[in-house]
């Protein structure tokens, strides 16, 4: 099992930054992928970014363009960089870890909101 903590979150003016970030311990060499979601009030949670070991990348389309996913090589942190950030993205931030056979490995945590305002 993989325990994750995400933190970072914060508010911003539209068009402003944040980086968020995943904190992994416990069994990190089972992990295999780890998601960015994202969960906006009275909307299901979405994806947004995904990264896996061998540092290929997915985004989706609302936020392709502005935001970056990375991480360290031993999957210590996963981090989420949000550029032009739009009041559409407001919603609280979560990580998630996957095994190679596509199960998960982390439960849902507490998740980091972010608030984008003017």
């Amino acid at each position: 099992q993989v325990q994750l903590v995400e933190s970072g979150g914060g508010s911003v003016q539209p068009g402003g930054s944040l980086r968020i970030s995943c904190a992994a311990s416990g069994s990190l060499d089972s992990i295999i992928r780890v998601g960015w979601y994202r969960q906006a009030p009275d909307k299901q949670r979405e994806m947004v970014a995904a990264i896996t070991r061998g540092d290929s990348t997915w985004y989706g389309d609302a936020v392709k363009g502005r935001f970056t996913i990375s991480r360290e090589p031993a999957w210590n942190t996963v981090d989420l960089q949000m550029n032009s950030l739009k009041s559409e993205d407001t919603a609280v931030y979560y990580c998630r870890a996957y095994s190679k056979s596509g199960a998960p490995l982390s439960s849902w945590g507490q998740g980091t909101p972010v608030t984008v305002s003017a």
